[in-house]
């Protein structure tokens, strides 16, 4: 839901590195229309908002970020499209379907909680070094599903990771 805290300091971490943040509500999330579809109507979803951000800033240079079952779904769209680089958190890669092996070539930041309820941190850790290109995994020690108490330390992480990665060329983006 684009209302959730954890999509927030998300957006609002790619916000303050100069990159446009676009949150939207999945088919049947909220007040929009359909219903849930296991990741392949969300993943029509998100390349339909992607489609809709490059006719609406030109040229722009997509970023993809995504919270659990979100996160998942941008795992998808990524496959999809060429975008600049991918912030998944918590993604719930069985419940968004998914596929494996998928050779996702672009930075890619995984960020996940060693307590999370939810989404299997071990699950997570084996299907990403499962990967051709796996992404890079920052573990963050005593972190549950929704980051409770921890919001600043995960904007931090987003922020750190995009700095040491991109300082040489500030992104025009939308994601």
């Amino acid at each position: 839901m684009m209302t959730n805290k954890v999509v927030h300091i998300l957006a609002k971490a790619f916000n303050d590195f100069g990159i446009t943040a676009v949150r939207f509500n999945y088919r049947g999330v909220g007040g929009s229309a359909g219903r849930y579809d296991e990741g392949a109507g969300e993943t029509d979803d998100a390349l339909a908002v992607m489609d809709w951000a490059v006719r609406r800033w030109p040229g722009v240079r997509l970023w993809l970020g995504g919270f659990s079952f979100g996160g998942g779904v941008a795992i998808r769209a990524a496959s999809a499209r060429r975008i600049e680089g991918l912030v998944t958190v918590a993604p719930a890669i069985r419940e968004a379907g998914v596929p494996a092996g998928d050779a996702l070539r672009m930075p890619w930041l995984l960020i996940q909680g060693d307590q999370d309820e939810l989404v299997d941190a071990r699950d997570v850790q084996e299907w990403a070094a499962g990967l051709p290109f796996p992404p890079q995994i920052a573990l963050l020690p005593g972190v549950g599903h929704f980051f409770h108490g921890r919001l600043a330390e995960l904007r931090s992480v987003v922020l750190d990771w995009l700095k040491a990665g991109l300082d040489s060329s500030p992104p025009e983006a939308a994601g």
